[in-house]
């Protein structure tokens, strides 16, 4: 399979030479690390977010439907369109049940199926956490959502075969949540979910 990538090249790991914590805040902390290039033999400074693990969720109902939230984004200042996710908890006994409990927070909705769909780094150039992706079947409305003293979201169902168009258009931006639907239609074995 020529053009395929087929394992570590030539490329030297950096030598991690001193590493130093700026700050940190209830959701991320951001450390200085100093490295040495094995190219140069040059000292660089890079700096790093540390932040726990995330997961998010593709709700899917049996008409066909994703459970999708808007919220407001402080980083774009503008709503965005999601699917369910956050912060992997430390009480939470495994990424699929932090998933799970994302999704019954910001939507009331819950499943008895949950299956993973991937993982992904972030931004590994700036941050060292994973994203843990899930989809939820069967999921139905149990009961009310349950936010986080900052969050506030509105629940909207879109047909699954919307979500192309969606993404298309730029309604839905979140590069997690295109991550997670793109890992949806690897899993579903077609080009779109």
């Amino acid at each position: 399979m020529s053009g395929i990538y087929q394992g570590p090249g030539r490329l030297g790991r950096w030598q991690r030479l001193d590493s130093e914590k700026l700050t940190q805040n209830r959701i991320f902390g951001v450390r200085k690390n100093t490295s040495r290039s094995p190219r140069t033999g040059q000292r660089h400074d890079f700096f790093v977010l540390e932040t726990g693990d995330w997961v998010n969720i593709v709700p899917l109902t049996s008409a066909g439907e994703v459970v999708l939230i808007r919220q407001f984004r402080h980083g774009v200042e503008d709503f965005t369109l999601e699917i369910p996710g956050g912060m992997l908890d430390p009480e939470d006994p495994s990424p699929g049940h932090g998933a799970l409990r994302e999704m019954r927070e910001e939507t009331g909705y819950d499943s008895a199926r949950v299956e993973p769909l991937g993982i992904a780094h972030p931004n590994p150039a700036i941050q060292g956490n994973r994203c843990h992706m899930f989809v939820a079947h069967d999921c139905t409305l149990r009961g009310a959502t349950n936010f986080d003293t900052t969050e506030e979201t509105e629940v909207l169902l879109a047909p699954l075969s919307s979500i192309p168009d969606l993404i298309q258009s730029g309604k839905i931006s979140h590069a997690l949540v295109l991550c997670a639907f793109h890992y949806l239609s690897l899993q579903r074995g077609v080009s779109n979910p």
